[in-house]
């Protein structure tokens, strides 16, 4: 291998990113921008969830069990209805996700000591939320009864009772269980797998659409050093892309930073070459721009953003899903950024990732090399 002809078509390479300001704004702009975006609007956190009230009790009792739901930070209590009527309509019109209704004889029942039942209105077209806000109203009501159960023991006894288990839960590694101090690692490198197959998809056959190839061809330049010139440039952007989002992630997104950050570039320069050599394998076989580019995108984005751990958990996947998933490069870059973010943890935990990453990046140059050898033959 020739470094002088290296560093030619890399040169050539770098001037044409820099005369096209689209080329130089996809390779820059685009990540920082989609960080920007999914890390604000893509949330798993479930707050401040619209409630509505019907009170038909009109009791002490029943004011403390709502003002449990309205001091609680899940729930948002926005307007108090009259009738059934007012529920679905608040409901249909999204005016409210969750209608409270208690019943005429719920304060009696509650002095009495017997089981005062509450019906809890919940809308199932969310599935996930309508999950979540159940549980959260069963937690406000376990702990209201727990009150009210105290209290009467008291009175009974003239001591308050001691629970026989006290539960003292610590969280590790997000202690505020944040939904974006384990997304925006995952985003890092969806987006960087999708930036940087797109981005070298257009190389080589930009120069077959143009008819620079055959010129290339008949000069001694070897296949590899086509290849391995047309990579530096876009892996040199792309190590800045991932400088970029780890300062996004630090001080716009205030995530937590715990592991080595010699280790999450040496792991990311891995992933890049990969990713960008599948860009390239893509190019040298579509030999069209538009294909290419499309092709980039199905091949990268889609499994990226569903098959990689990211949004869904893959132990929750059909098995054949869950198969497919090993040969998601992602995947193991989600884990390992998650491990180094917020875990802290190095290769002694992390090694079977970063090996089978590895793969993928050795793997994905070596059929790029092979194939545009074939393609020259």
């Amino acid at each position: 291998m020739n470094p002088q002809r290296v560093r030619a078509v890399a040169r050539k390479e770098f001037l044409h990113v820099l005369r096209d300001p689209r080329s130089l704004g996809m390779a820059i702009a685009i990540p920082m921008l989609l960080l920007m975006l999914y890390g604000y609007a893509l949330t798993l956190d479930v707050d401040n969830v619209p409630l509505v009230v019907w009170d038909q009790s009109q009791s002490q009792a029943s004011r403390e069990l709502i003002s449990r739901f309205a001091g609680s930070r899940y729930f948002s209590l926005r307007a108090y209805v009259r009738n059934y009527r007012d529920v679905e309509a608040a409901i249909d019109s999204a005016q409210a996700f969750v209608a409270l209704i208690i019943p005429r004889g719920f304060a009696g029942q509650v002095e009495s000591g017997r089981p005062a039942p509450v019906q809890l209105i919940v809308d199932g077209s969310d599935s996930n939320t309508a999950t979540l806000a159940v549980g959260y109203a069963e937690a406000v009501v376990l702990t209201y009864s727990q009150g009210i159960a105290l209290q009467q023991i008291q009175r009974s006894s003239g001591r308050a009772p001691r629970p026989p288990l006290e539960l003292r839960p610590r969280v590790w590694f997000n202690a505020d269980l944040e939904s974006r101090n384990y997304i925006i690692p995952g985003l890092i490198a969806v987006i960087m797998m999708v930036i940087a197959a797109m981005l070298t998809s257009l190389t080589v056959a930009r120069e077959w659409e143009r008819g620079t190839m055959e010129q290339l061809i008949s000069t001694p330049l070897k296949g590899r050093e086509l290849i391995l010139g047309k990579l530096l440039p876009y892996f040199s952007i792309g190590l800045v892309d991932v400088v970029l989002a780890v300062l996004l992630g630090e001080f716009l997104f205030r995530v937590p930073l715990r592991g080595s950050v010699a280790l999450l570039f040496a792991l990311a320069a891995i992933f890049l070459a990969g990713a960008m050599s599948l860009g390239m394998l893509i190019s040298i076989v579509t030999k069209n721009q538009l294909v290419a580019n499309q092709l980039a995108m199905v091949t990268t984005f889609v499994p990226s953003l569903l098959l990689s751990g990211f949004v869904f958990a893959i132990s929750n996947m059909p098995k054949p899903l869950q198969l497919i998933s090993y040969v998601i490069p992602a995947r193991y870059f989600v884990a390992l950024l998650k491990g180094i973010y917020l875990k802290g943890v190095g290769l002694e935990i992390l090694a079977g990732e970063a090996a089978l990453l590895t793969v993928f990046g050795a793997g994905m140059v070596f059929l790029a090399n092979v194939t545009f050898r074939k393609k020259l033959a």
